[in-house]
């Protein structure tokens, strides 16, 4: 199975990087994460420069999509090419955002109808397309989640690792990350977060 870390130029390194590096640790039971860019090469919003894995083209094959955020996000959903360019399907795909990445996604359709979690300063943008922020780091509706704040995202990475190989391997992965002595405390967190998500991407 495939994730596509979907990360645009002036992303925010905490929620591409912390999302991809724990789904990455379940490469040995077939789930692997890939920084998914626009361009080649993408600046971060503190100049940090990253290669991209995998090019937009990806996204139709990748049986995940997360949708990271950053500092260029409105100019993102502004861009009609580029948007053009994110083919997504909520029937066979778990599609996640972070932070203002969920402004891309209801550009895209995919909230009508459900809240959303983002961050502070995205709130009144993703407010002002209708959409419902909820006061809550993580939520999900089917095949489709948002998480708000840059440290959700190892919530947007526990539903994701939860929904293809189940709670076990999430709890595994937490447990190796977790600050020492408070392992227990991160796992029931994260998935409490995540409302222990049932059922498998089949």
């Amino acid at each position: 199975m495939q994730v596509a870390v979907v990360t645009f130029d002036g992303f925010n390194e905490l929620d591409s990087f912390i999302a991809s590096a724990l789904i990455n640790r379940c490469r040995g039971d077939g789930l692997e994460a890939f920084i998914t860019t626009p361009t080649p090469v993408v600046t971060s919003m503190n100049g940090v420069e990253v290669t991209g894995q995998r090019p937009l083209e990806f996204l139709t094959e990748a049986d995940v999509v997360l949708i990271g955020s950053g500092v260029k996000a409105r100019e993102v959903v502004a861009d009609d090419q580029l948007i053009s360019e994110l083919r997504l399907d909520a029937s066979r795909q778990l599609i996640g955002a972070q932070c203002s990445g969920a402004l891309v996604l209801a550009r895209l359709g995919l909230l009508d109808g459900m809240p959303a979690c983002t961050d502070l300063k995205t709130r009144p943008f993703v407010e002002a397309r209708d959409i419902t922020v909820l006061d809550e780091p993580f939520h999900a509706e089917g095949n489709i989640a948002t998480a708000g704040g840059c440290l959700a995202s190892q919530y947007l990475a526990t539903w994701v690792i939860t929904r293809t190989l189940g709670e076990d391997a999430a709890r595994t992965v937490l447990d190796y990350v977790s600050p020492v002595g408070e392992n227990q405390e991160t796992i029931e967190r994260a998935l409490r977060a995540v409302h222990s998500v049932e059922g498998a991407l089949t």
